[in-house]
């Protein structure tokens, strides 16, 4: 394409060509200056009547209220959630407690361990309600748990108090004297009046004799320490062990002591050997029980398995 220039002042006639692909972007850009200026005026305008416009104004502020206010509920949520969190941490560490309290108590009292597993949550069950049940409110959901807080510290109360009364219940029957002081044997003289095997008068036996086979086991009939391990006139080869309570148990004319004072014994702990050391006429083991000192009679103790 030719493009003819005619100046005006000397006449002289100018020529420009244009190629095809010239062409084309003299028209673009022919084209888009103005639209690009158009556009640029009527965006201009357009903001300028928006901002003065009464109703832009009333939307603007009423979205810069929305804004806030969602900004609040979600600091608000989050508040929420903070505390949730700390309380169900505090929920947590009391139910692991109640948990471990719980597996303690059904193991002293050998209730059946299938029937309180702690493992596993409780059987719940139930038809489903026909009803539309509302959802729980925060504030709701909160005060429920707080109640339900107070409720796991009341039964962890509740439980350490059962769970001290059943150990020193416990305890107790460790310590109080109960069965016989052999494995193997016989009872062949009880606790009261008798005729005295060597001098044939009546006085008191302070305690039940039970005879069996030389060398067989004589054993403690309740948890306690040895306060006596050696030879005491009368009885031979003495055994004395203290219960606490109040509770002393004696085992006399044993053939060989295997305990020595200081220790720590249990219930059916063997202490000595069967003999006939001391006042004796044969093997046996002579069985007393004191309670604050006095000989008390063994039989009730005895019979007390």
């Amino acid at each position: 394409m030719n493009i003819v220039f005619l100046s005006q002042h000397n006449g002289q006639v100018g020529n420009l060509r244009l190629s095809r692909n010239k062409l084309i972007v003299f028209a673009i850009i022919s084209l888009l200056i103005p639209a690009a200026l158009l556009y640029t005026g009527y965006h201009y305008g357009r903001t300028t009547q928006l901002e003065s416009d009464p109703v832009s104004i009333a939307l603007r502020a009423e979205l810069g209220e929305q804004r806030n206010e969602v900004k609040n509920a979600l600091g608000e949520a989050e508040r929420h959630m903070n505390a949730l969190s700390q309380q169900l941490g505090k929920m947590q560490a009391r139910v692991i407690r109640l948990d471990a309290l719980g597996r303690r108590l059904t193991k002293v009292a050998k209730l059946d361990k299938g029937e309180f597993d702690f493992d596993v949550p409780p059987a719940l069950g139930g038809p489903a309600s026909s009803l539309e049940l509302e959802s729980v409110k925060v504030p709701d959901f909160m005060q429920q748990l707080e109640e339900l807080s107070r409720q796991l510290d009341s039964r962890g109360e509740q439980l350490g108090v059962l769970e001290s009364l059943m150990m020193n219940r416990k305890l107790q029957q460790a310590v109080r004297p109960s069965g016989r002081p052999i494995k193997k044997g016989w009872t062949s003289s009880y606790y009261g009046m008798r005729n005295d095997p060597f001098t044939g008068k009546r006085e008191h036996h302070k305690g039940v004799d039970f005879a069996g086979k030389e060398g067989s086991q004589v054993v403690s009939v309740a948890s306690g320490v040895i306060t006596w391990a050696s030879d005491r006139y009368g009885y031979g080869n003495l055994v004395e062990v203290s219960h606490g309570n109040g509770y002393k148990t004696r085992y006399g004319h044993n053939k060989k002591i295997l305990v020595k004072v200081g220790d720590k014994v249990k219930k059916g702990d063997t202490l000595a050997l069967m003999g006939s050391t001391g006042r004796s006429t044969g093997p046996h083991v002579h069985f007393e029980v004191l309670r604050n000192g006095r000989n008390v009679n063994p039989n009730k103790y005895v019979s007390a398995r």
